[in-house]
C-alpha cells in the first residue's frame, strides 16, 4: 500500500475518504488471482511445518488449523458500516469514531478501512478458502500434526 491514509475532513474529525480504497488496489489484484483450490492443496501439503510453528509459538495443544478457521470466521463477522465512516484524531493517529469499531481486531479494523468492494473481495477469498480447508474431504489437524512432532 502506498501513500497515506485519505481522510476527508479536518485535522481532528473527518470521515474515510472513498478514494482510500484506491491504495489497496495491488493487494486486491493480487488476492484476485490466487487460485484457492491450489492456495489450499499447498497448504495441506506444508501443514506439519504450520503446526510446528504453532507449537513452538507456545500452543502445544492446539491445532493451527482450528486457529486459522477461527480467525477467518472472525474476518468474515467484521461489519459493513454506513459510509462514510466516521473517524477522529485525539492524538498522531486516526481512530474509528464509533467505539465498537475501534475496539475491534486489526484484521477487522483493515477489512474496514480498504472499503466495502475490497471488503467484498476479502470476504469471498476467505470464504472459498474456509470452505476448502474445512471440507469432509480436507484432512489436515490431527494427521498432519502427528508428523509435526
Amino acid at each position: 500500500m502506498s501513500g497515506n491514509l485519505r481522510v476527508a475532513g479536518d485535522d481532528q474529525h473527518g470521515a474515510l475518504d472513498e478514494r482510500n480504497a484506491a491504495r489497496y488496489a495491488p493487494a486486491m489484484a493480487a488476492l484476485q488471482g490466487l487460485d484457492m483450490p491450489a492456495l489450499a492443496q499447498l497448504y495441506r501439503h506444508h501443514y506439519a511445518l504450520f503446526q510446528r510453528a504453532y507449537q513452538d509459538l507456545g500452543y502445544p495443544q492446539g491445532y493451527f488449523n482450528d486457529r486459522l478457521v477461527v480467525v477467518i470466521d472472525e474476518l468474515l463477522a467484521t461489519p459493513t458500516p454506513k459510509a462514510p465512516i466516521e473517524l477522529v484524531r485525539p492524538n498522531v493517529m486516526w481512530q474509528f469514531a464509533d467505539a465498537d469499531l475501534e475496539a475491534r481486531s486489526a484484521g477487522q479494523k483493515l477489512l474496514l478501512r480498504v472499503g466495502t468492494a475490497n471488503a467484498a473481495i476479502v470476504r469471498g477469498k476467505l470464504t472459498e478458502l474456509r470452505a476448502l480447508l474445512t471440507s469432509p474431504g480436507a484432512a489436515t489437524a490431527p494427521a498432519a500434526a502427528a508428523s509435526a512432532r
